[in-house]
């Protein structure tokens, strides 16, 4: 199941994958889903779409914004498609 709600991922990540989503985790995943040029950030947003990619971004801001009260960086955003 991908997951569709901030809940549910974190049900995914936290319970099903047995990962801790500790302070240097969500930043080394924010750090890669920042970078565009990342072959993985690529391959992310060809499978899931930039919505979803989006979607996760938010979803890590708001686990660290639980852990640390922190003021959040929001999602990068994707580039506009040029047309014509």
């Amino acid at each position: 199941m991908i997951p569709r709600t901030y809940a549910q991922w974190r049900h995914c990540i936290s319970v099903e994958c047995g990962i801790l989503l500790s302070a240097d985790f969500i930043a080394q995943r924010l750090a890669v889903w920042r970078n565009p040029q990342l072959e993985e950030t690529q391959r992310f947003r060809r499978l899931y779409g930039d919505a979803h990619w989006q979607a996760v971004q938010g979803w890590f801001l708001q686990a660290a914004q639980e852990q640390e009260g922190a003021p959040a960086v929001p999602p990068l955003a994707a580039p506009a498609q040029k047309t014509g």
